[in-house]
């Protein structure tokens, strides 16, 4: 029976209707089952440690008040993550602060200058970038990018979210949205080699 099934085990769909019908306990499950990808969310976008608190809160409680509006077409942990997007942007915005990056050079700009700094292959590049993702520089170097750049970097390639699902939260065209994520490793990858010799990396 559902009601033996322990909250952790339901679905989306479950857990929302169970939440609806009383049980409002089960919304701590849904917490957890969304607060990892809430938290990289917020901390790429705020830095300032008690505003992300008080983010964190209210984007629980936006999802707590409008659940009943959640219509299942996207996972509930994307539509969470929505939210908590949308709250950065606007805590972001309100304080007149800078999420969008500006468009100073053009794509074959930031491929000459990397190319320039150092004869790597991208590939390489790449491979070390995002396999040694843990390094402290390469922590330090994602977190001085623009909050959309290290924002859409953590989707894809830490959370291994897919192209779909990043729209879904961020409400970016396809198109944009794959512009600003080569941009965010083209800039990372140009940062990396200006700042550090490759005996370095």
């Amino acid at each position: 029976m559902l009601e033996a099934k322990h909250e952790n085990d339901l679905t989306d769909q479950q857990l929302v209707n169970t939440v609806l019908s009383g049980n409002t306990n089960a919304f701590r499950t849904i917490i957890k089952k969304t607060e990892r990808l809430v938290a990289q969310i917020v901390f790429k976008m705020v830095n300032n440690p008690e505003d992300r608190k008080d983010i964190a809160q209210d984007i629980y409680f936006k999802a707590f008040k409008n659940l009943s509006g959640f219509k299942f077409q996207a996972k509930l942990s994307t539509w969470i993550a929505r939210i908590a997007y949308n709250s950065c942007l606007n805590y972001l915005e309100k304080r007149k602060l800078i999420c969008f990056p500006a468009i100073d050079e053009t794509d074959e700009d930031l491929e000459r200058i990397a190319n320039k700094a150092i004869a790597w292959p991208d590939y390489e590049i790449d491979v070390f970038i995002f396999q040694q993702e843990l390094s402290k520089i390469l922590k330090a170097e994602i977190e001085s990018l623009p909050p959309l750049y290290k924002t859409l970097i953590t989707l894809y390639h830490n959370e291994e979210l897919s192209y779909v699902e990043i729209m879904e939260i961020t409400g970016l065209p396809e198109g944009t949205l794959k512009n600003y994520l080569s941009r965010a490793r083209k800039t990372l990858r140009v940062n990396l080699l200006h700042k550090y010799k490759r005996e370095a990396l």
